[in-house]
């Protein structure tokens, strides 16, 4: 980790919906307030509001419930500049270890600029050949990758620049982690093709792989109350897919690697977290 001392970006953004952005950013965000961390939320997507809806849910049922719950400060952005959105960044910012911040699913410009400024990027993709067009496109006959996609060109591009100023001004250099969410419901052999594409673009643009979360419908169940699966002693019973899913969870933050306040190590595997 660098020496630059404002709190870690963690952008989640590609430019289709339905990938789980949301869910994923709400879970690493309270796995990081778990562990102690400060964590401030903003919502880039002021029409659908998923991950600010969430946590109003989230205060909601402490509220009703007359219990404290690791959270996150939260925002919804609904300006119309950079510098505004800058501005409200620079505030959400102060006395927070991590920024995190929920994309719209399209093309959007201050998705673009929070994605270019992060610190960790992650791109959740569900596992088909649909989503991967997101990032690049591969031959019909071979399944071979053939061009890089604009966003792909876009981050390239972004993280060729940090790379420079992380040596001139000491930045942090932008870590690119392209997480597969809903992996069972993909068919052997196209797992197979998906992998191979994955691979070769990972080396091309440099990103990491990482394995997401499945679907499930405890998370669909769990938007109302604003909980997660880390939230253990407010759920109620479990059953065999929630505990997979817990696990497959603190998988995924683990391999987030993800700097925590004071260099300490994360404590997923100590059992701190559910």
């Amino acid at each position: 980790m660098s020496t630059h001392s404002g709190p870690h970006r963690i952008v989640f953004a590609n430019e289709k919906g339905g990938t789980g952005k949301s869910t994923t950013a709400v879970h690493v965000a309270v796995a990081l307030a778990y562990q102690g961390a400060r964590v401030a939320a903003i919502d880039l997507d002021p029409r659908q509001r998923t991950l600010h809806r969430y946590f109003e849910n989230r205060t909601e049922t402490e509220r009703r419930r007359a219990v404290k719950l690791p959270s996150a400060r939260f925002a919804v952005f609904e300006g119309d500049t950079i510098e505004a959105l800058d501005s409200q960044i620079a505030e959400m910012s102060r006395d927070a270890d991590f920024v995190i911040f929920d994309t719209p699913g399209r093309d959007d410009p201050f998705a673009r600029h929070v994605a270019t400024e992060a610190d960790t990027l992650v791109t959740p993709l569900n596992d088909s050949f649909v989503d991967f067009d997101l990032i690049g496109q591969v031959d019909a006959e071979t399944f071979k990758v053939r061009k890089l996609s604009f966003y792909a060109e876009l981050i390239w591009e972004a993280r060729k620049k940090r790379a420079m100023a992380t040596i001139a001004h000491k930045r942090r250099e932008m870590d690119w982690v392209v997480v597969r969410n809903r992996t069972q419901h993909t068919e052997a052999r196209n797992m197979k093709r998906l992998d191979q594409a994955l691979t070769e673009l990972s080396k091309r643009v440099g990103f990491r792989i990482a394995g997401g979360l499945s679907e499930r419908v405890i998370y669909r169940e769990l938007f109302p109350s604003g909980l997660t699966l880390l939230d253990k002693g407010h759920l109620g019973e479990l059953g065999t897919s929630h505990l997979v899913a817990r696990q497959e969870l603190r998988a995924l933050v683990a391999s987030l690697a993800l700097p925590m306040p004071g260099g300490r190590e994360p404590e997923l595997s100590l059992g701190r977290i559910g």
